[in-house]
C-alpha cells in the first residue's frame, strides 16, 4: 500500500533525513520519501506488517508530528502548516524580534559609540543594571522564537540534531554565558572589584543571541516566500477547476457543487463555461480551448461522440455530455497528482545530499566543541573560545545544503507541467539529462498518425471534376485512406454528386456509377482486375510515389485512368526541427518502425536520421532499446505508450507522446501532453538546466560551509587578527539559503522551443484550417434569377465570419464558417430577404 502523510516540525534536510530514517526502521516499510518543502511524506508499506498508526508513532518518537493526508489542508498535523499561515506567523515574529532587537542594540552598543544613555544604566557603577536591561530585552525575542529551542533540544534528545539544534545551542549558549556574566558583574560590584566588572561588562552576548534568532527568522521568511513560488504551477492547475456543474437530475437542470457530479451524470456546458469533468458529448457541438491541458493554442472542434476534458473552456456552442471521470479520476486531477508526486520524490542526487545533511549537524557540533577546547588550551579567554564555538554553530546551519536539490526539482517539474511536460518522478528528471540516444517510434510520434493526401495528379480531366468524383466515390467507404481523400476534397469545397450501384471490392477499392458514368478507385490490383492499363507516365508516377513512402490510389472513369492520389502518414510540423535540435544537443537519434525498409528510409531522409530500424514488431522494440543500452548508451524511448510499453519500460527514460486524455501511462517516466516531439527536446533541455542548477546550488552550499566554518572557528585570528562574530555568521547563513532558493527560481525563466510550421506542403495549414469550418446547406424556394441569388447571399453573409455560395439551379445555399448561427437565425435571415426555407441540414 502507498500512503501520503503530512509531517510537521521539519525545518531542514537533517530533519527530513531523520524522519525518513525513523520510518524506514518500521517493520514492513518498503520505501519512504520525505518532502521538506511540502511538509509531506509518502510511504509504501506492507499492510500485513504495519499500519498508519505505527508510521505516525515512529515520526512522533523522532520528535515530529504526523497525520494521514486526506487531500485537504484540514489534515495538516501542525498549526500554521499552510504557506500563508507560516508566512504570517513569521512576519509577526520578525516584527516583535526587530522592535526589541533595535532597543537591545541601543543599550548594548550605545556606550561604545558615545550615545546618550539613561542615568540608571550609565557608567560602570550601573553595569549590573545595564546587563539586566539587556537580559529583559532579550527575553521577548527568545519567547517569540521559542520553537527553535523546542525543536532543537528535542532533536538532540532523540540523538538526531538538526539545524534548529545548532541555532538553539548557539543562541542558548550566548544567553547562558550572558547570565553568568551578569552574576559575575553583580558579585564583583558588591566586592568593589571594578576591574572584574569592566571585564564582564564587555562579555555580555545577549545582543548576539537576539541578533542570531532575528536574522535566522528573517532568512527563513524570505526563504519561505521564495519557496511558495515553486508551487505556482500546481496552484494554477487547481485554479482551473470549476466549482459547480449544471447536471440533469430527473427532468430538470440543476446546479450542483463539482464534488457531487457522479459517473454517468448528464452535464450541460454552455459557451464561456469550463467543462466540469471528463466525459463524452452526447448532443451538441462546440469549440473548446484545451490549452491549459494539452497546450494546443487553437480551439478544438468537438461534436457528438467526442471526448472532452475537465477544465477545458467552451469558446462557443453548447453541448450535453455524459460524465465518465469525476473527482480524483479526471485528467486535471491526474496531472496535479503527477506534478505533486514528482516534486515530492527524490532524485538520486537529492538522496546523496540528504545523507550528507544527516551526518553534517553532529559533525558541526563536534567541530564547535573542539574549537572551544583548542582556544582554551592555547590560552584564550572562555569568552573568546565560546564566541568562536557559537560562530561555528550558527554559520554551519545546513539550510542551503538541504534546499539545494528539492527546490530546483520542484521548480523544474512545475515549469515542465506549465509547458505540457509531466515528469512522473524526480528520478526521471535527473536521468533524462544523461540521455545520449533517443529511439523514436514512427507512427503517431514523428508522423501525424493518420493518412493525408499529399499529391493529386489528373489525366485529361479538370482537377475540380476529379476531386468531385473522388469525393462522391470515397464518401461511401469506411477505409482510412478514403477518409483522407474525403477530408481533402471537402477542404477544397467541391460538389458531391449522386452515386448509384456503389460497390466495395475487398483488397482492391470501390466502384459506382456517377452521372451515368462507371467510375472506380483503388490500387493497381483493381486496375489489373478490370483490364485497365496505365500509361508509361502514370506508371512511373505511381512507382515514384511508392518509393517515397506514399500509397498511390488510381481513379478511373469510362475505363480510362483519370487521376492519381497519393496518401501518406506525413511528418508532424515540428518533427524535423526536433530531430535537428536533438542532434545538436549531442543526442543520437534512431527511427523505429514496422514499415518496410523503403518507406522507413524515405521518412528517415525527411527527418535527417541516419540510423533506421524497419520492419520491427512491437515486441521487438524492447530488444532494440536493450541493444542500445548494451552498447553503453543512456536511452530514451519516445512512443505512444500503448504498443511501445515494453520499450518504454526498458529504456532509461520512457517518454509517452500523444497522451492528452490519459496521463497516467504506467510504463512512461515522462508524459508529453501536446503530442509534439519538440516537447521531448524541451524535456531534455529542462532536465539539463535543472541538473546544472542543482550542481550550482550544491557547490555553493558546500563551498560556503567549507570557507565559513574555518573562518568562524578562528583560523584567521592568529595570522591576521580577524574573527567572525556570531551575528555576521547568522546573517551569512540566512543569505546563503535565500541565494540557493533564488538561484533555483531562475528555472522559471525557461523558454520552450518555438514550434515549427509544416514543411510538407504550403497548402496544408490552410486546408487544416478549412477543415475546422462548419457547413450547412439550406433548401430555398422562391429564387427566380441572379438578383435573387445576390439577395440571399447578402442576407446570409451579414453574419460575422460566414461565407455563402448560392446555387440557383438546385435552389440551395451553402453557408460556411468556423462558427455558424443556429438554424432559426439562418431561416429568419432568408425569409426576411423574401424567400422560403423548406429544408436545412
Amino acid at each position: 500500500m502507498k500512503q501520503r502523510f503530512r509531517v510537521g516540525g521539519m525545518s531542514c534536510a537533517a530533519c527530513s533525513a531523520h524522519v525518513e530514517k525513523s520510518v524506514s526502521a518500521v517493520s514492513g516499510v518498503r520505501e519512504v520519501q520525505v518532502n521538506l518543502l511540502a511538509g509531506s511524506m509518502t510511504v509504501e508499506y506492507d499492510e500485513s506488517a504495519c499500519g498508519d498508526e505505527q508510521i505516525i508513532r515512529a515520526v512522533e518518537e523522532g520528535g515530529y508530528t504526523a497525520a494521514v493526508d486526506s487531500g485537504t489542508r484540514a489534515a495538516a498535523p501542525a498549526k500554521n502548516d499552510t504557506p500563508e499561515d507560516a508566512l504570517h506567523e513569521m512576519k509577526n515574529r520578525i516584527l516583535v524580534s526587530a522592535v526589541f532587537l533595535i532597543i537591545l542594540m541601543y543599550f548594548s552598543m550605545g556606550p561604545m559609540f558615545g550615545l546618550p544613555m539613561p542615568g540608571f544604566v550609565s557608567g560602570e557603577a550601573h553595569a549590573f543594571a545595564l546587563a539586566l536591561v539587556q537580559l529583559l530585552l532579550t527575553l521577548p525575542i527568545l519567547l517569540v522564537n521559542r520553537k527553535y529551542f523546542i525543536n532543537g533540544f528535542r532533536t538532540i534528545w532523540h540523538r538526531a540534531p538538526t539545524m534548529d539544534a545548532l541555532i538553539a545551542v548557539g543562541s542558548g549558549a550566548s544567553v547562558v554565558y550572558g547570565v553568568y556574566a551578569l552574576f559575575q558583574i553583580g558579585y564583583a560590584g558588591a566586592a568593589g572589584d571594578m576591574a572584574r566588572v569592566h571585564e564582564y561588562a564587555h562579555d555580555l552576548y545577549f545582543e548576539s543571541a537576539g541578533m542570531i534568532l532575528t536574522l535566522v527568522t528573517l532568512g527563513k521568511f524570505f526563504e519561505a516566500r521564495a519557496k511558495r513560488k515553486t508551487g505556482e504551477a500546481i496552484a494554477a492547475l487547481m485554479d482551473l477547476r470549476p466549482q459547480t456543474a449544471s447536471v440533469i437530475r430527473g427532468e430538470q437542470e440543476v446546479t450542483v457543487p463539482i464534488e457531487e457530479v457522479r459517473v454517468g451524470d448528464y452535464v450541460i456546458v454552455r459557451a464561456g463555461q469550463a467543462v466540469p469533468v471528463d466525459g463524452q458529448i452526447v448532443e451538441g457541438h462546440a469549440y473548446l480551448d484545451e490549452s491549459a491541458i494539452t497546450g494546443e493554442s487553437m480551439p478544438v472542434e468537438k461534436g457528438k461522440g467526442d471526448t472532452v476534458i475537465g477544465a477545458t473552456v467552451t469558446k462557443n456552442g453548447y453541448f450535453a455530455m455524459k460524465a465518465s471521470r469525476v473527482g480524483d479520476d479526471t485528467t486535471l486531477s491526474q496531472i496535479i497528482r503527477l506534478v505533486e508526486e514528482a516534486g515530492a520524490s527524490k532524485a538520486p542526487i537529492a538522496k546523496l545530499a540528504d545523507k550528507v545533511a544527516g551526518v553534517f549537524v553532529p559533525v558541526v557540533m563536534a567541530i564547535a566543541l573542539v574549537t572551544a577546547i583548542i582556544w582554551l588550551v592555547v590560552g584564550e579567554t572562555p569568552s573568546f573560545a565560546l564566541t568562536r564555538a557559537i560562530a561555528v554553530l550558527v554559520i554551519s546551519c545546513p539550510c542551503a545544503l538541504g534546499l539545494a536539490t528539492p527546490v530546483a526539482i520542484m521548480v523544474g517539474t512545475g515549469v515542465g507541467a506549465k509547458n505540457g511536460v509531466l515528469f512522473q518522478s524526480a528520478e526521471a528528471l535527473e536521468n533524462l539529462h544523461n540521455v545520449d540516444c533517443v529511439v523514436l517510434d514512427k507512427t503517431g510520434t514523428v508522423t501525424e498518425g493518420r493518412p493525408v493526401v499529399t499529391d493529386v495528379k489528373s489525366f485529361g480531366v479538370d482537377p475540380e471534376d476529379l476531386l468531385s468524383m473522388a469525393l462522391s466515390l470515397e464518401v461511401h467507404s469506411d477505409h482510412p485512406l478514403a477518409d483522407a481523400i474525403v477530408r481533402h476534397a471537402r477542404a477544397k469545397h467541391v460538389k458531391e454528386r449522386k452515386t448509384e450501384s456503389f460497390e466495395m471490392i475487398e483488397g482492391q477499392g470501390v466502384r459506382a456509377v456517377i452521372d451515368g458514368v462507371r467510375c472506380m478507385a483503388g490500387n493497381r490490383r483493381m486496375l489489373l482486375a478490370n483490364g485497365l492499363a496505365l500509361s508509361r507516365s502514370a506508371q512511373q508516377m505511381g512507382e515514384n510515389l511508392a518509393a517515397a513512402g506514399k500509397t498511390p490510389l488510381y481513379f478511373a472513369a469510362n475505363r480510362q485512368v483519370v487521376g492519381i492520389f497519393a496518401v501518406a502518414d506525413v511528418l508532424k510540423p515540428s518533427s524535423r526541427a526536433a530531430v535537428d535540435t536533438l542532434q545538436k544537443l549531442g543526442v543520437q537519434v534512431t527511427l523505429l518502425t514496422g514499415d518496410n525498409q523503403a518507406t522507413a528510409q524515405s521518412i528517415a531522409a525527411e527527418l535527417g536520421v541516419q540510423d533506421v530500424v524497419a520492419e520491427v514488431l512491437p515486441q521487438d522494440k524492447e530488444r532494440v532499446v536493450r541493444e542500445k543500452q548494451e552498447q553503453g548508451h543512456k536511452v530514451a524511448m519516445i512512443g505512444d505508450g500503448i504498443n511501445d510499453a515494453p520499450a518504454l519500460a526498458r529504456a532509461d527514460v520512457g517518454i509517452a507522446i500523444g497522451a492528452g486524455t490519459d496521463v497516467a501511462i504506467a510504463s512512461a517516466d515522462v508524459v508529453l501532453m501536446k503530442s509534439d516531439l519538440m516537447d521531448a527536446v524541451d524535456a531534455i533541455r529542462l532536465s539539463r538546466q535543472t541538473m546544472r542548477n542543482i550542481r550550482q546550488n550544491l557547490f555553493w552550499a558546500f563551498f560556503y560551509n567549507c570557507i565559513g566554518i574555518p573562518i568562524a572557528a578562528g583560523v584567521l585570528w592568529l595570522p591576521l587578527g580577524l574573527k567572525l562574530s556570531p551575528m555576521i555568521g547568522a546573517a551569512a547563513m540566512s543569505l546563503s539559503s535565500v541565494c540557493v532558493v533564488s538561484n533555483a527560481l531562475r528555472l522559471k525563466f525557461f523558454k520552450a522551443s518555438p514550434k515549427q510550421e509544416s514543411s510538407q506542403c504550403v497548402v496544408l495549414p490552410k486546408e487544416e484550417e478549412k477543415q475546422m469550418e462548419k457547413t450547412k446547406v439550406i433548401q430555398i424556394e422562391g429564387m427566380m434569377c441572379e438578383h435573387c441569388v445576390a439577395h440571399v447571399k447578402k442576407a446570409l453573409e451579414a453574419f460575422d465570419g460566414v461565407s455563402a455560395q448560392v446555387d440557383l439551379q438546385s435552389g440551395t445555399a451553402t453557408v460556411q464558417g468556423s462558427t455558424l448561427p443556429d438554424d432559426a437565425k439562418l431561416t429568419e435571415a432568408v425569409e426576411q430577404a423574401g424567400y422560403k426555407v423548406v429544408g436545412l441540414k
